[in-house]
């Protein structure tokens, strides 16, 4: 039977070449000289950004965000936490990027495509939906709605098989 995935993952290697990209731009820019603004992967779905006060906080975070972009990370997939203000005034802000598809997101796309009466079987596995079917054209037809509606996540679609 055919069968296809659906994921919400984006490419680890993407998130350090914006990082590194990001970090060499903030050490070239002039209104950055001598500030001790720093953006750092921290963990592998975790981007800190510091800074000095909150004007200079916004400035790493448009770099950091225009350059995630540039990368083709979808921003759906980037949780911007709120900035939080230490003591002495430094703030801090972190990135954190999401990677496979949540409980209810999962859940959530299955019932659509249960409710649109598409002729396949979708059950959950592992942070992923997999799409079951008779026909390879009903499962195109389930991509294309798919792709259609918006999650508030990114979706690809992968191990399209016979």
């Amino acid at each position: 039977m055919p069968s296809f995935d659906i994921v919400s993952e984006i490419e680890r290697m993407e998130i350090e070449n914006a990082v590194n990209q990001a970090v060499k731009e903030l050490a070239t820019r002039f209104d950055f000289k001598g500030s001790s603004a720093k953006i750092e992967l921290t963990k592998p779905e975790l981007i800190t950004l510091t800074a000095e006060d909150a004007n200079k906080l916004k400035g790493v975070r448009e770099i950091m965000v225009g350059k995630l972009a540039k990368r083709g990370v979808d921003l759906r997939n980037v949780e911007q936490k709120d900035p939080s203000v230490s003591s002495i005034g430094n703030t801090r802000q972190e990135f954190v990027i999401t990677q496979g598809l949540e409980g209810n997101k999962a859940k959530e796309i299955t019932t659509a495509i249960k409710a649109e009466k598409f002729k396949v079987q979708a059950s959950l596995q592992d942070r992923q939906v997999r799409v079951t079917g008779t026909k390879r054209d009903e499962l195109q037809e389930v991509i294309a709605f798919l792709r259609a509606k918006d999650f508030g996540v990114s979706l690809s679609f992968k191990n399209f098989r016979d």
